[in-house]
């Protein structure tokens, strides 16, 4: 039973989901102002690409989920406050068959203070009301390991997730979350014209999960820890087809 009050917030917080063309104006997504650089190029790991703006903090993107009559939000990862969650998380038997980061309170520590000091990543973590349920990675593409396999263009973006708490698995957790991270890298940067994704070729669900949500899968190719497919989604086809609230 929703009362008075959070029906109010419902249609308040709904309503741009309502007005496509509402879902590309950044103030209602991204809490916070997000630094676009000027273009200049840097080298790094033998790649050629854009500067990239420093990370942000706390809140990067935050909506309402009417089905799940919750808050979704993606906040930057912290090494220490976010550290217990996300070393049960890794070594949780489910996450560790797809994502094989398996450790100690230490190892963890220092994976997040890596990625948390890497231009072309942000560590994020997923919150339903406040609570951490999950993990994503998102990285610019064009210095990242997935480029040779995608001829990644400058401002094409990534990422990587994990579902750490079992109850928020499932359908009706996918359909807020996959859409979101989406809409998050695609408002964040304005020059990004395509998302490109590389889950291991056997997770059959991601698979669907990623094809209900817009992705075209193009082919399959062998990095040296896993045999992976390529997954697709053009800023235009995201927006022109409403991928960001699916029905």
């Amino acid at each position: 039973m929703i009362d008075s009050q959070n029906l109010a917030r419902v249609e308040d917080c709904a309503a741009p989901l309502l007005n496509k063309h509402n879902a590309q104006e950044r103030s209602l997504w991204l809490p916070q102002a997000q630094l676009v650089l000027p273009l200049s190029y840097r080298i790094s790991a033998g790649h050629n690409h854009p500067l990239r703006p420093p990370q942000p903090a706390g809140v990067v993107y935050r909506r309402y989920i009417p089905w799940l009559e919750r808050t979704l939000s993606f906040r930057v990862a912290d090494a220490e406050t976010d550290l217990p969650h996300f070393h049960r998380w890794m070594n949780d038997p489910h996450v560790a068959e797809f994502w094989e980061e398996e450790g100690d309170m230490d190892y963890h520590r220092a994976y997040l203070s890596r990625l948390g000091a890497d231009p072309h990543s942000i560590p994020l973590i997923a919150c339903l009301d406040q609570r951490p349920i999950g993990y994503f990675e998102v990285y610019w593409a064009k210095e990242d390991r997935i480029s040779p396999f995608c001829e990644a263009a400058d401002f094409d973006r990534g990422w990587h997730v994990l579902i750490g708490e079992a109850d928020c698995r499932g359908k009706a957790f996918v359909s807020a979350w996959l859409p979101s991270i989406s809409h998050y890298l695609f408002l964040d940067d304005s020059r990004t014209r395509r998302l490109v994704i590389e889950p291991r070729s056997d997770n059959q669900r991601m698979r669907r999960n990623l094809q209900r949500s817009g992705y075209d899968l193009l082919h399959e190719f062998d990095f040296p820890h896993k045999r992976a497919v390529l997954g697709v989604l053009p800023r235009q086809r995201f927006f022109e087809e409403q991928f960001w609230a699916p029905q």
